[in-house]
């Protein structure tokens, strides 16, 4: 499974990306808004951090600024997936867009209908949201393992982005699942590595090279 982070702070970025284990990264509006910076430059920082796929989402709800808006994002980097959400004029971007090549991650996908529409429409990605189906008490891996199967039914090339993470179980339901990706956030990414097993021998291992005296 290919781990994203989902963020848009440089640092973030750049320090998940020295652990060894980041094939990619996810941003949308939000969390654009929240860094320095234009969104444009973000990117641009992000696509030199980064060898891998870049999900940027578009503003517009009207096919043709989508469409503009595009053409725009994709300009800053050939690895930029251009992110649509699953509207009916969403949809028609989304055709249009794979039709040209563009990769396309469709997103705010709540159930797995939304997602067969996408893949049928050439995307490359979905992106269920399943940290907001839990928060409104429905089953977001339930999701997750529904659009699984519907596309191994029917053999699509298109790839799952488990998107809305908010903890390791998570990502360790979308890997026992087969989700391809998991988009997470930095503070989840850090909680990966925590075991206090591992903690406990750290210290064990420490304590008894001290005791004995030994040198390196």
């Amino acid at each position: 499974m290919k781990f994203f982070i989902d963020t848009a702070n440089i640092e973030q970025i750049r320090e998940a990306n020295s652990w060894g284990v980041l094939d990619g990264v996810t941003t949308n509006p939000s969390l654009a808004a929240r860094e320095e910076g234009s969104y444009k430059k973000i990117l641009e920082e992000i696509a030199d951090i980064v060898d891998g796929s870049i999900s940027a989402e578009v503003i517009a709800q009207d096919y043709d600024g989508m469409m503009k808006e595009a053409h725009e994002l994709i300009e800053i980097s050939d690895r930029i997936a251009v992110k649509i959400p699953l509207t009916k004029v969403g949809l028609k971007a989304i055709k249009s867009l794979s039709d040209e090549g563009v990769d396309v991650n469709t997103t705010l996908i709540f159930s797995p209908m939304q997602a067969l529409l996408a893949a049928k429409a050439g995307a490359s990605f979905v992106s269920p949201f399943v940290g907001r189906l839990d928060d409104i008490s429905s089953m977001g891996m339930k999701v997750v393992q529904d659009i699984r199967t519907i596309f191994d039914n029917y053999g699509f090339d298109t790839e799952i982005i488990v998107a809305s993470i908010r903890h390791p179980m998570h990502v360790y339901e979308a890997a026992m699942i087969g989700a391809d990706i998991a988009t997470i956030p930095f503070n989840v990414l850090e909680k990966l590595f925590n075991h206090p097993l591992t903690d406990i021998g750290i210290e064990r291992f420490l304590s008894d090279w001290r005791r004995a005296n030994k040198q390196f």
